[in-house]
């Protein structure tokens, strides 16, 4: 009994181990005429989620986020309407990896 006992308790770690979403950083994005309702939604979602907003960017609508890609998902999802932008932030470099 104690053996069955213990390769339920493994399993069930196993697969609670498997089910953790991957946080990628993003950048999400939208058109300046988007309403501040559908981006503080997007916002509200990924915090919900479990993810991070690691900036809010002001001269563009939009925000930066670690998010996993089930969140990303309804993201876009929600902005779709609004033409939303999900890009994979990446490091740029102006001299072409100099």
């Amino acid at each position: 009994m104690k053996l069955f006992t213990f390769l339920s308790i493994l399993t069930l770690l196993c697969s609670s181990v498997m089910a953790v979403d991957v946080l990628k950083s993003v950048l999400i994005t939208y058109p300046p005429e988007t309403p501040d309702s559908v981006v503080n939604q997007a916002k509200k979602a990924v915090v919900e989620a479990g993810g991070i907003i690691t900036h809010e960017y002001k001269l563009i609508k939009g925000f930066a986020a670690k998010v996993g890609e089930t969140v990303l998902q309804s993201v876009s999802a929600l902005g779709k309407e609004y033409q939303v932008l999900v890009e994979e932030d990446e490091e740029v470099h102006a001299m072409g990896g100099l």
